[in-house]
């Protein structure tokens, strides 16, 4: 059999203890789709290990998502912008084929 170890998917999911999702709140078997209720509030839940618990709520997807992806509404550094790659072959490119007008490495 090729089982993991043990020890190797008790990591994996301790790892995942501490995400947080999103569950929209609708009425009945409705829809739970975050495109399909974007105005609908959301129960904010959060990973134990075992089971999702409740966590917080969150009156919209907007702020869900501020909640759930803070990196994303960061502001850009302001610092210098890095200069953008130059022309010219680097060592993942092909070599060029030598040209007939001469131009390429001389021949014997």
């Amino acid at each position: 059999m090729d089982d993991e170890p043990l020890k190797d998917w008790a990591e994996r999911r301790d790892a995942k203890i501490g995400r947080l999702r999103a569950v929209p709140v609708v009425s009945g078997d409705g829809p739970r789709a975050s495109h399909l209720n974007p105005d609908a509030p959301r129960a904010i839940e959060r990973w134990n290990g075992h089971t999702w618990e409740p966590y917080g709520f969150v009156a919209n997807l907007a702020e869900a998502k501020a909640l759930l992806h803070p990196e994303i509404n960061e502001p850009t550094p302001t610092g210098p912008v890095p200069k953008p790659l130059g022309s010219g072959t680097g060592k993942h490119r092909k070599p060029q084929s030598p040209t007939s007008d001469g131009g390429g490495p001389a021949q014997r």
